[in-house]
């Protein structure tokens, strides 16, 4: 096992470098460019300004050997700095905004799964039976709805019909003044529909494979023997036939690891969170590179070791991959 894990260590180094190259070229390539969307406000602008803000960013030198001088920086975890007015460096911007958007979506992970898994569990137990076809029903509503679609239909009736709750941002303005209980109070508040709206559509295609893992499991001979055994139903579906069934589960929980930063573009904008999701549409929308790059190879190593840790709790979930 250790070997194993050695390996796959080894291995990722070179294949983030491959991700790294492949975005590098393919932002590069993309049509506008930070100094042309920095002087698009200021027409007066002469040619020389362009073309000293050109060589203060870099950009005057060819593609590779702008490649290869990010690479040198990324390697002493220098991701840069900012093209933007601030020109801070990249990792303070993402160092202030990833505790919020890690801390976002944890919450709406834990909540994801922690529904999905027993409805998924009633709809295969209840095979054809009305319950699981109105679970269906939820589902493909979940599969159907756009995430943005529903944000902003949440926003409307809870937060301008009813007045319910906030819309934006994470506190009330001038919480400061608050009472520590009445500000963790204010902040669950603000919390409910970006919470809602990353763990809705989600938790429809979860549930869904959590009831095809568990029809595959519930009319295996293992199961048939633990109830001839005398064991409970309660025991036979939720010790014997769960645990295997979570098999396919593990696979997408590694993968949600990356969705931590990448699913949080649409509803961070929406609701103004100031997270990595707001960061990185910011980044885009002003062509700044080094906020882009530096947010892509973070998704780009959490999907790597999403990858690795899936790998893991294959083994620890199931006996003969470790024997193996």
């Amino acid at each position: 096992m250790t070997n194993y894990l050695l390996k796959r260590i080894a291995m990722m180094v070179p294949l983030l470098l491959g991700i790294t190259l492949i975005t590098f070229t393919v932002i590069h390539l993309a049509p506008g460019e930070p100094v042309d969307m920095q002087m698009a406000m200021n027409p007066k602008v002469g040619k020389e300004a362009r073309e000293r803000l050109t060589k203060f960013y870099g950009l005057d030198k060819p593609l590779h050997e702008q490649y290869f001088n990010w690479v040198g920086k990324l390697v002493r975890l220098d991701l840069g700095r900012s093209f933007s007015s601030d020109n801070r460096p990249v990792l303070d911007k993402i160092k202030e905004r990833l505790p919020v958007t890690v801390s976002l979506n944890i919450i709406a992970l834990v909540l994801e799964f922690g529904l999905a898994i027993p409805i998924g569990v009633m709809a295969a137990v209840h095979r054809d039976r009305w319950q699981d076809k109105g679970l269906t029903v939820f589902v493909f509503i979940g599969f159907a709805v756009p995430t943005f679609w529903l944000a902003l239909l949440l926003m409307y009736f809870f937060g301008v019909k009813l007045n319910w709750l906030p819309i934006s941002g994470l506190h009330t303005l001038g919480y400061e003044g608050y009472s520590w209980l009445k500000q963790m109070a204010d902040l669950s508040v603000h919390l409910i529909l970006p919470i809602t709206v990353a763990s809705f559509g989600s938790l429809a295609g979860v549930s869904r494979y959590m009831r095809s893992a568990m029809l595959g499991v519930i009319d295996q001979d293992f199961i048939t023997t633990a109830r001839a055994k005398g064991l409970s139903e309660r025991v036979v579906i939720w010790k014997h036939a769960m645990r295997n069934a979570l098999l396919p589960l593990i696979t997408l929980a590694g993968f949600s690891i990356p969705g931590l930063i990448g699913g949080s573009v649409i509803f961070e904008t929406i609701f103004a969170i100031p997270g990595m999701g707001q960061l990185f549409y910011q980044g885009v929308m002003s062509r700044d590179y080094p906020v882009v790059m530096g947010i892509l190879v973070i998704g780009a190593g959490l999907t790597l070791i999403g990858n690795l840790i899936a790998d893991i709790s294959y083994a620890l979930a199931d006996p003969r991959i470790r024997q193996q």
